[in-house]
């Protein structure tokens, strides 16, 4: 049974990023299981990876919710793989599982994801990611972080219930 106060954050970015993206990634995934969040992501490369290793390594828990058929495209750092068979749509999964969503970095798939979120009310913390607007004017739905602590600090507060 799940305590009332037991969190889900989702962590999601490019399955390929580079190294400094990578260090981000691996910081959020720390700073989450230290607070006891179970860290949930796309489950593959990249920013995915990063951030489920630096879960780990501070034992945390880690969920990889895939877009093919096969638990073994998971990450090693994936301790329960979610195989869905479904391709990008499994990004709806992804954020819908999740209390509040930190984006790092990314390209379309993380775009659709952060698009996912915002439409069901899900708040979207952002490190160097997506900036959105619409005719001409900024649209601050993505809460802007400076650094991992940061990130994972509002993600906390801000997750909904």
């Amino acid at each position: 049974m799940l305590g009332d106060n037991k969190k889900f954050i989702a962590v999601i970015g490019g399955s390929q990023c580079s190294s400094q993206e990578a260090r981000v990634a691996e910081e959020v995934g720390r700073e989450l299981a230290k607070r006891g969040v179970t860290l949930v992501c796309g489950g593959l490369g990249g920013v995915m990876e990063a951030a489920c290793r630096g879960a780990s390594l501070e034992g945390g828990v880690t969920i990889g919710i895939l877009p093919g058929e096969s638990r073994q495209a998971a990450n090693p750092y994936v301790q329960f793989p979610i195989v869905t068979g479904i391709g990008y749509a499994r990004n709806v999964a992804v954020v819908k599982s999740a209390q509040a969503v930190i984006a790092i970095s990314g390209s379309y798939g993380t775009l659709s994801e952060i698009s996912h979120a915002l439409q069901s009310g899900i708040p979207v913390i952002g490190l160097n990611t997506w900036s959105l607007s619409k005719n001409g004017q900024q649209d601050n739905s993505i809460i802007l972080a400076q650094n991992p602590a940061e990130a994972v600090a509002k993600a906390l507060n801000l997750a909904i219930k």
